[in-house]
């Protein structure tokens, strides 16, 4: 369950070699290159959106900075949040004429904004590209049903093991995670109480698989106990 998400592209995308001329270069341009010179930076401020559900769908984003979550109201007023997209991350992609979810800062974030037009432009003219996307789209498409299925099965202690496994690898964090999202930002990605999660991590920490120096700070004492508990 903890195993990478699929919610940001690949290396290759987000760290581009620009040294080769036969597998990343279309019509004489990079292609990542080419994305950056039609994409436009942005930032944002803690909780700010930056679209909202049922905006027009007419670009997507790349987190350059910060932490963003991707989020939903439901119609009995709770939130469901269903990804936290990092540094690298693409998202807002779109997939209908409308947005579906909230995208919203969750502390510092600065972004590029990318077209939509524009980008299909450069799409039209860049295979590798077309090929970058549409496996980036079905890894995260796979992470969501993987994800939807097991939590389903999970106890609320292994939740947030998981939870803590998977942002540590995401952020290659194996001993201090630094998680800019709040408790309630946390219950409300795995389904969960505030309460519940308060509780599960004091537990953690009473057990000294953790410490919680600060509220935003994970140090991991004994990993191992946390990837047991997953596999339980």
């Amino acid at each position: 369950m903890y195993a990478h998400r699929a919610g940001g592209l690949d290396s290759s995308f987000e760290h581009p070699d620009t040294s080769s001329s036969s597998s990343t270069r279309a019509g004489g341009l990079d292609v990542f290159l080419a994305l950056e010179q039609i994409g436009g930076r942005r930032s944002f401020a803690r909780d700010e959106a930056i679209y909202a559900e049922s905006d027009p769908s007419d670009c997507w984003y790349r987190v350059l900075s910060g932490t963003v979550r991707i989020c939903k109201l439901l119609a009995d007023g709770r939130r469901h949040i269903a990804e936290f997209c990092f540094a690298g991350d693409c998202f807002g992609l779109p997939t209908s004429g409308v947005r579906v979810a909230s995208a919203e800062a969750v502390g510092d974030v600065t972004v590029t904004r990318y077209p939509q037009r524009a980008a299909d432009r450069l799409i039209d003219e860049n295979p590798l590209l077309v090929r970058r996307l549409y496996d980036r789209t079905l890894r995260e498409l796979t992470h969501a049903h993987t994800r939807m299925l097991v939590l389903g099965r999970m106890t609320a202690s292994e939740r947030v093991a998981s939870f803590l496994l998977e942002i540590s690898e995401r952020q290659d964090a194996p001993r201090v995670l630094d998680l800019a999202m709040s408790r309630s930002d946390v219950a409300d990605y795995l389904g969960l109480t505030i309460e519940t999660v308060c509780r599960v991590l004091s537990g953690f920490r009473r057990d000294r698989i953790i410490a919680i120096p600060t509220a935003h700070r994970i140090e991991f004492h004994h990993r191992d106990a946390l990837e047991a508990l997953c596999e339980t």
